[in-house]
């Protein structure tokens, strides 16, 4: 069949409309078999899980390409949405009710967040104080809580008042503390882009959306500052290129 029309373009994929209800999320031709097997079985181990989120029917090919069928979703995703309304404090409130949700969940069958961390941070070029950081990581608790690993404005939909998680690829079990830290990560501290007007605008939006979610989270900054510190340097093994242009505050 043909594929229908395009929703969404991402780093390793484009969504297309499938067939009714559903889309497929089509994989770049040079994007890992096991990566793609990977995410769905991801999306199974949630599957039954208390939280709002499309279900994943199935890899399938398309051409040289293979993809993921999943429900589709409408709405719109919380950072467009914010960006729209400006309510801060709502898409905070929003960000941290749906957190709750996912945090309130065990597993045992994915990694180990502080194996994923301790991996990047060995792996890290260039790496200051490295085996400082790595006593910092012994010192912080295993768990078996699932932590998304990726839970930011942009992998979150809005339809109706109602939130819906996308993109468990990241899923790893531990303290929930990582995946607060993780996402107070995302928020404050990745770059904005060059070419975005208004930058420092956007910065002081950035930082206070992070310390409204936190307060409704409540969590203060002090209680994941050491895990905000191990994040920082296995950013550096995970995703280099991004490191001299992060936002230090």
């Amino acid at each position: 069949m043909k594929l229908g029309e395009e929703i969404g373009v991402g780093n390793t994929a484009t969504v297309y409309e499938w067939t009714e209800g559903k889309v497929i999320k089509l994989f770049y031709y040079d994007y890992p078999r096991k990566s793609i097997e990977k995410e769905f079985q991801n999306a199974k181990i949630i599957s039954n899980m208390g939280f709002q989120k499309p279900k994943a029917y199935g890899i399938v090919a398309y051409g040289e390409r293979l993809g993921i069928i999943y429900d589709k979703i409408g709405g719109k995703s919380l950072e467009t949405w914010v960006m729209e309304t400006g309510d801060v404090e709502g898409c905070a409130l929003y960000m941290a009710n749906l957190h709750k949700k996912i945090i309130s969940n065990t597993v045992t069958n994915v990694p180990s967040y502080k194996e994923f961390l301790r991996y990047n941070i060995l792996r890290a070029r260039g790496l200051e104080d490295r085996e400082k950081i790595l006593s910092i990581l012994d010192q912080l608790p295993d768990g078996n809580i699932l932590c998304h690993g990726d839970f930011h404005p942009g992998n979150i939909f809005i339809s109706g008042g109602q939130t819906i998680a996308i993109d468990f690829m990241n899923i790893c079990q531990g303290h929930f503390l990582y995946d607060v830290a993780r996402t107070t990560f995302l928020i404050q501290y990745t770059p904005v882009p060059e070419e975005v007007k208004d930058k420092e605008v956007l910065l002081k939006l950035k930082r206070l959306l992070t310390d409204l979610y936190l307060v409704e989270m409540g969590i203060t900054r002090e209680m994941i500052q050491n895990y905000l510190t191990v994040i920082m340097a296995a950013r550096m093994g995970e995703n280099p290129e991004e490191i001299s242009n992060l936002v230090y505050e």
